[in-house]
């Protein structure tokens, strides 16, 4: 289960990690250019730049304490917010009856909580 673990915790930073950079690096204005960005429309330009940057810090969070082996609990505690950001998101999709985009946060969610539940419980460092 470890294993699965770190897999789990890589693919979620590398997702996160591009998700938090592309938020981070471009203006409201591109985002919004994208198909799957409509939502930005609804946020200021500072909030946006504020979930990039929880992103970034989840995607670090996820990894760096672990492989450096200090403050392991960052892991399981960057995993619950990302869990808490997705919640977020889907719900702010449903508002904008996004069907597809809730989906993709609820899998998100899942395997952030799973994660969380994996090193806070009983696979923790």
């Amino acid at each position: 289960m470890n294993i699965v673990l770190w897999i789990l915790a890589g693919l979620l930073a590398l997702f996160f990690a591009f998700a938090g950079f592309n938020k981070l690096a471009q203006s409201k204005e591109k985002l919004l250019s994208s198909p799957s960005m409509g939502w930005a429309a609804d946020f200021d330009p500072g909030v946006i730049k504020l979930i990039g940057a929880l992103e970034v810090l989840a995607a670090v969070g996820l990894i760096v304490p672990a492989v450096i082996d200090f403050a392991t609990v960052l892991v399981p505690l960057a995993a619950a917010g990302l869990a808490v950001l997705m919640a977020g998101a889907a719900i702010t999709h449903g508002r904008r009856k996004e069907g597809q985009a809730i989906v993709f946060n609820v899998i998100l969610l899942v395997l952030a909580t799973v994660l969380a539940w994996g090193r806070f419980g009983p696979h923790a460092f």
